[in-house]
């Protein structure tokens, strides 16, 4: 494309369009929201403008970190994409690479997420760049995003060393006009130059390049100084009462409320659109000017804990403006009232947002929390393994399976990887005091690729006896559906080695293995239990069984093959000659008669009851009909008929599959009912095993 265009665009679309501007030759990325939409943006512009760009889906940050790392080595422009977290993966590399340096340009893109909205902690960018000495670019907006790129990749070159793109959330899934301008197409040969003192370099060595690192920042910083393109002044003054220092989304919403406040000429405001190394000579030539300075900046105090004299800066450090979540516009608007009042600047009153909260309020809309997809796999494959384990202890890891937790089948979230080794360290934990308990990790393909084998192979080494469960989709789902090793297709679409799960476990040393479908639920309650009885045994170890299905999203015609479409009845068939029941008013002969003279005293009734309402006094289990709600769990799960109940053959508003099934096409009636949404219902036909009163029917 030799001429301009302009197109509204996602900001991570204009992250991808200012990487391809720039000439790069190479991209990796793991994807993770708030950055998942780069990459595919590439892939596009790649084909579309017939560009010799490589591109890849790592199997995690730190190998796309790295392969692109190497690559800048050889004298290519590269990049890197990741969300905030995945920086962590990627943290050590890091490090030696702002020591080292580069050749070839080296941009990462580190998206981050305030909040947080889809991340284990809303951590800063721009503090690691900090910690590891690597300069940071930090965009308003969309288009300012772009713009950096080229300045990125030149800056990179010029003191070879990786600089960091920092957009946070509101940025990269922000839509803005953007400029297409024409992609520069630059000609490079990858030619590695051999330099052990520096690629290989011993701790004598890396303390010189320590100190050329230093010398590296101090004169970037002096260049930062004299970028105006993004370190500018608006309404300059020569006397200001209240001064605002502004970077990356806080500039966007300090000139939104000033312009909305009428205070664009009162109060000027720094735009600083580097934020570390800070551009130190314009920062305090303009705090000089004010009498007082506020400092907006998202999330931490980076801007803040760089400049020297804090007299007259007001911020995070003490000051009025939070230490977490986001910066909302109309908290950062009563700051600016508070200060205005506060220094005698005539503001207006700012506007309430009751109306607004009155208004959403009276719309009566119900608050959903998320939940696994209609069909998900996932969501029998919880079931199935809270049914087998009902007091057994779940680790769980990042995905959409996290959402088991509604299940009460996910005990814990921490990072990419830690359900695996979470569940060895509380294997080894109860082992020591001599008790085994059922532990059952769970973990996504896309996440055991990214780091679970790891942990799998540290499990084996040392011992370690418990139930992994590899929940295989086919995709990475939660993300926007990118390819997996497994999956045998490439990030551009060309076709790549397929890789296998099985062989990748059995290489960690697992001897029991088994694939499972995990729409045939009482089918893996036996595999789990027999699983579980492997790892019991003195000759036992690991078992792994790997449940596959894929995404429903990803391949609904997999469900369309064999639909099974159901329904709920409300009126019992006639057949069964019962009386309808009405909701909250089960009667006496429909409640369950417990037998003492089989019960075999295994507490699974009391256990399995989802309602709490079976206890246990003096060796006898008596049932609080207060509490019960009919469901006839304790009748399915007894394994000596202890409990008599009779099917009443519709649905009797008990709830049990609202509460441990949750699919969110079975929705609860005016009358409590549970009726299904024909418009999100796929025809999984998975409800139908979770109904002990078999209220629903398949529909021949």
């Amino acid at each position: 494309m030799s001429f301009k265009e302009e197109k509204v665009v996602l900001g991570n679309e204009a992250i991808a369009r200012g990487i391809v501007e720039s000439g790069c030759h190479f991209f990796a990325a793991y994807p993770g929201t708030p950055s998942s939409e780069i990459l595919p943006a590439i892939v596009r512009f790649k084909k579309e403008n017939n560009l010799d760009i490589y591109v890849e889906w790592s199997t995690n940050e730190k190998v796309a970190f790295e392969n692109a790392l190497v690559a800048s080595y050889t004298g290519k422009r590269t990049a890197v994409a990741m969300k905030q977290v995945g920086l962590n993966v990627a943290m050590d590399p890091l490090m030696s690479s702002a020591y080292i340096g580069t050749i070839g340009g080296f941009v990462i893109i580190s998206c981050d997420d305030p909040g947080p909205y889809s991340s284990q902690t809303e951590q800063d960018t721009r503090f690691m760049a900090m910690f590891a000495k690597v300069p940071v670019f930090d965009p308003a907006n969309p288009k300012e995003a772009q713009k950096m790129l080229p300045l990125a990749f030149d800056l990179s070159e010029k003191y070879q060393i990786p600089v960091i793109l920092r957009p946070v959330l509101r940025v990269s899934h922000a839509q803005q006009t953007v400029t297409f301008n024409p992609i520069i197409k630059i000609e490079r040969k990858a030619s590695f130059e051999r330099n052990p003192q520096r690629w290989s370099a011993t701790p004598r060595f890396r303390f010189i390049l320590h100190k050329q690192l230093n010398q590296k920042l101090k004169n970037i910083a002096e260049e930062f100084n004299s970028m105006t393109a993004l370190n500018f002044i608006e309404h300059d003054r020569d006397k200001a009462a209240l001064g605002i220092i502004a970077s990356g989304i806080g500039y966007s919403i300090a000139r939104d409320i000033l312009s909305e406040l009428g205070l664009q000429e009162e109060i000027p405001v720094l735009k600083i659109g580097t934020p570390f190394p800070l551009p130190t000579e314009i920062v305090e030539s303009f705090i000089e000017k004010c009498d007082h300075v506020l400092i907006l900046e998202e999330t931490e105090p980076v801007m803040e804990l760089q400049i020297l004299d804090k007299s007259k800066v007001i911020g995070r450090l003490g000051g009025p403006i939070p230490n977490e979540g986001e910066m909302l516009p109309e908290t950062i608007s009563q700051v600016i009232s508070d200060l205005c009042r506060k220094f005698s600047i005539p503001v207006p009153e700012v506007a309430s947002t009751a109306p607004l909260e009155k208004m959403v309020s009276d719309l009566g809309l119900s608050i959903r929390r998320p939940t696994l997809c209609s069909g998900c796999p996932h969501r029998s494959s919880f079931f199935a393994l809270k049914k087998a384990f009902p007091q057994g202890i779940f680790p769980s890891d990042i995905g959409c399976y996290t959402l088991g937790m509604n299940m009460e089948a996910v005990d814990t979230c921490h990072d990419m990887g830690a359900a695996i080794t979470f569940a060895s360290g509380l294997y080894q934990a109860y082992h020591q005091d001599g008790k085994d308990i059922p532990i059952i990790a769970t973990i996504g393909d896309s996440t055991f690729y990214h780091s679970g084998a790891p942990g799998l192979l540290n499990a084996v080494y040392n011992g370690a006896k418990f139930i992994l469960v590899i929940l295989d989709n086919s995709i990475t789902a939660m993300t926007g559906m990118q390819p997996t090793p497994e999956s045998g297709m490439t990030a551009d679409g060309h076709p790549g080695k397929t890789l296998s799960i099985e062989e990748l476990v059995k290489g960690c040393g697992v001897q029991y293995l088994r694939v499972v479908n995990p729409y045939d639920i009482k089918g893996l309650i036996r595999e789990a239990e027999k699983a579980y009885q492997y790892t019991l045994q003195p000759e036992g170890g690991m078992a792994v069984i790997i449940t596959r299905y894929p995404c429903i999203i990803y391949q609904k015609e997999q469900v369309k093959v064999n639909p099974v479409k159901v329904d709920i009845r409300h009126i019992p068939p006639p057949e069964k000659g019962l009386p309808q029941v009405k909701s909250g008013e089960m009667p006496q002969s429909l409640l369950p008669v417990f037998h003492e003279e089989v019960c075999c005293q295994c507490d699974t009734c009391m256990i399995q009851c989802p309602e709490g309402a079976i206890s246990k006094i003096e060796d006898r289990y008596v049932v609080d009909y207060d509490k019960c709600t009919g469901c006839r769990v304790c009748v399915q799960e007894c394994p000596t008929s202890g409990f008599d109940m009779p099917a009443v053959g519709a649905c009797i508003a008990c709830g049990y599959c609202l509460k441990r099934f949750e699919c969110p096409s079975l929705i609860r009636g005016e009358d409590g009912r549970v009726k299904i949404d024909r418009l999100t219902c796929v025809d999984c036909g998975l409800c139908m095993e979770v109904c002990c009163q078999e209220g629903i029917y398949q529909v021949k």
